[in-house]
């Protein structure tokens, strides 16, 4: 009897304890919320061109910003050679937004300044074409060197993006301002274009 009763008594203790080491930690607990917030700014960026093995017909980069055309003319008829350049850009946008592809001159003119063409029997400019691809969207720009002038396309991207934008360059066999297969008059000929990620 005296194990029972000693076995109830602790029973009891325990319970009587209980409460009042609730009651205890109840006391001396208390809670604050706290907000943690930020802000990420709305970003674009686009690195450097990559040229790879493979991308290059009749044009050589010196690094992923500047290209060259090999073999402008081809030497018998002095007409125009096809060229073909795929660059790769790594790029990221975090928000909706748009990309410009800008030329600065609408097509390849010579550097020393316009030249109007006295006959049609010569090519005094070069068009050019421009393509790309980014996110889930194509787009182009025809460089028609028609007028010596800036020209542009836009394309809306309706998400944020990330990963590479593929641009590609080509200018056809013959191509000229004047006729089809026109004589490329001497000189030195360039263009500049712009490709830009921005709002909408």
């Amino acid at each position: 009897m005296i194990a029972r009763a000693c076995l109830v008594l602790a029973v009891a203790a325990a319970g009587a304890f209980a409460p009042g080491a609730a009651q205890a930690q109840q006391s001396m607990m208390q809670s604050q919320q706290l907000t943690v917030g930020g802000n990420t700014p709305q970003v674009c960026t686009l690195a450097q061109g990559d040229l790879r093995t493979g991308q290059l017909i009749n044009f050589r980069g010196t690094d992923g910003d500047t290209l060259r055309v090999l073999e402008l003319v081809d030497p018998r008829t002095l007409a125009a050679k096809s060229a073909r350049a795929t660059v790769m850009l790594g790029a990221v946008c975090n928000f909706p937004h748009r990309v410009r592809v800008e030329t600065q001159d609408n097509g390849l003119w010579p550097i020393e300044g316009p030249v109007a063409p006295t006959t049609p029997d010569f090519a005094t400019a070069l068009p050019y074409r421009i393509s790309f691809d980014w996110a889930d969207r194509t787009g182009r720009l025809e460089a028609d060197a028609k007028v010596r002038s800036a020209r542009e396309a836009r394309t809306d991207i309706d998400s944020p993006a990330a990963g590479e934008l593929t641009l590609t360059i080509e200018m056809d066999a013959g191509s000229s301002n004047t006729q089809i297969g026109a004589p490329v008059l001497a000189g030195a000929y360039a263009d500049t274009l712009r490709i830009y990620l921005e709002p909408r």
